[in-house]
């Protein structure tokens, strides 16, 4: 609105004359206003004084402070609407938070750090920090591989390429790329207290045994004998077929005894082929003792149940297999793998094969 050139004490100076007796045209001519501008005045200022003119510019002024303060206190009250969902901790967010702010509401950077509690030093700050493409790549790349593999397995792969990183460093790379491994299904956990199992001080000190089932892609059914020696967690054998029986397990047990010795004791649980009449009569003739758990205790047999873990998820929920001749070959080079090149986290992080030698050398030099 444009700014009148009278001040209210003048308006009412001119309204005094003609209530003194001027007429109202000469009062017109001698101030150089219309007629209308004069009764405009009259209208909103007659009957007034000055001191009366300026209490009401002081209410003026005032109420349009107090319209500004509630309009501001309106503002802020939105904005804090709008981003009340939002969990502000980190600073990325916070910087996030400050920027749609000043997009959406039209406010300066200054006043949406403000109404949020947040530092301006902060949502100004440019990271230095180096984008580290190699070592994601690297990452990335392991992970394609060994998809079912955690962060802290992957730290270990990239050790052995020479890629040397702080595991808290590596961690935050493997969230930012969105490589977390899901969990598949659920979990049990036993309730009250047990013993830990005993771990053998040798290698064929004691064999665990267990069958894994799958399927191959036209529905057929087929099982997995695994057997894997609990001293050095190296897996044994991996025997495929669509029936394993207990001539069979004995078969494949004769075939592993020629090739790495005699175990002092095997331990199963009481399936039917593991309880066959074959079985028995193989541990009498052998003198091997085997030692069944309890029914419903899996737990007793742990070391071949995790196996049996890692073997269906990192092979058998990740590949599809077309026939009984290639879930063989999968699985044999799986267990190749495993034995040579995984590493496993009860060893040091080390695979079975290179456990193995190291304790052999250590066993000579003593």
């Amino acid at each position: 609105m444009k700014r009148s050139r009278f001040s209210e004490e003048q308006i009412i100076g001119v309204l005094k004359e003609q209530e003194a007796g001027m007429s109202t045209a000469d009062v017109c001519r001698k101030h150089g206003v219309s007629s209308a501008t004069f009764y405009k005045w009259k209208a909103r200022y007659g009957g007034l004084e000055v001191s009366d003119a300026r209490r009401l510019k002081a209410l003026e002024e005032e109420n349009g402070k107090l319209k500004k303060l509630l309009a501001e206190a309106m503002l802020d009250n939105a904005i804090l609407k709008d981003v009340a969902g939002k969990k502000m901790v980190a600073p990325g967010v916070k910087r996030e938070a400050v920027a749609h702010v000043v997009e959406v509401h039209g406010v300066s950077q200054r006043r949406a750090c403000r109404v949020l509690a947040v530092d301006r030093s902060s949502v100004r700050y440019r990271g230095v920090r180096p984008d580290d493409a190699e070592a994601r790549a690297a990452m990335k790349a392991v992970a394609a591989e060994r998809r079912r593999f955690g962060y802290r397995r992957i730290h270990v792969m990239l050790d052995r390429q020479g890629i040397v990183m702080n595991l808290k460093k590596l961690r935050r790379l493997y969230r930012e790329e969105k490589l977390q491994v899901r969990r598949r299904g659920g979990r049990k956990r036993a309730l009250g207290t047990r013993r830990p199992m005993l771990v053998p001080e040798a290698p064929n000190m004691r064999w665990s045994l267990d069958f894994v089932s799958d399927a191959l892609t036209d529905g057929r059914r087929f099982r997995v004998l695994a057997v894997v020696d609990d001293y050095s967690r190296e897996c044994l054998a991996l025997v495929a077929d669509t029936s394993l029986s207990g001539l069979r397990v004995v078969r494949e047990l004769e075939t592993l005894i020629a090739r790495r010795g005699s175990p002092a004791m095997v331990v199963s649980d009481n399936g039917t082929e593991l309880t066959s009449m074959a079985v028995l009569a193989w541990c009498q003739s052998t003198g091997i003792e085997w030692h069944y758990i309890a029914p419903g205790k899996p737990m007793q047999n742990g070391f071949v149940e995790s196996f049996n873990g890692r073997f269906r998820d990192e092979l058998l929920n990740e590949t599809l297999f077309s026939s009984l001749i290639d879930a063989r070959r999968q699985i044999q080079a799986w267990q190749e793998d495993y034995n040579h090149h995984r590493p496993h986290s009860g060893l040091g992080n080390i695979p079975p094969a290179e456990f193995v030698a190291k304790n052999s050398l250590a066993i000579r030099a003593a």
